[in-house]
């Protein structure tokens, strides 16, 4: 099986079979996101303890692209620190930016392993849909901004 052939059955079990999905009737931060270009809808809710997300729940409706890096976040977010979330989703948007070819993140760099993520880098060939991947991250940076207020 090729490796891009793998990557799309990844993002199609997290768009068939979503992760963490759901509201949280306790969340303490919540956000919405929407991309206005494609009509994509992405929510998050989270519970925190002691600066750690130990709770996240997500909802929305769009295309397989934000709706699979929506479940593969919530995935990757559940149990770590809000500093190490801000790691990974950095390292998630200099994935998305790297151009074909060029070096990839460096994996001594905090929150560099980006597990079922890695199957998003195929969405840079295709720039408009890099917002669609984008869209959980957003929504999760707007979340993070109003628990650190």
């Amino acid at each position: 099986m090729a490796l891009e052939e793998l990557y799309r059955e990844v993002i199609l079990d997290h768009y068939r079979n979503p992760r963490h999905k759901g509201s949280l009737s306790h969340a303490d931060f919540h956000a919405e996101g929407l991309n206005p270009s494609c009509g994509d809808e992405f929510s998050l809710d989270l519970a925190v303890a002691d600066g750690v997300i130990v709770e996240v729940a997500t909802q929305g409706q769009g295309c397989s692209i934000s709706q699979a890096s929506g479940s593969m976040m919530a995935d990757i977010i559940k149990g770590k620190t809000v500093a190490e979330v801000e790691e990974i989703s950095t390292n998630f948007k200099l994935m998305m930016a790297i151009e074909e070819g060029e070096s990839p993140i460096d994996p001594a760099r905090p929150g560099a392993v980006l597990g079922d993520l890695e199957a998003l880098q195929g969405v840079r060939k295709f720039p408009v849909r890099i917002k669609c991947a984008d869209l959980p991250w957003t929504t999760l940076a707007d979340a993070l901004e109003a628990a650190q207020s």
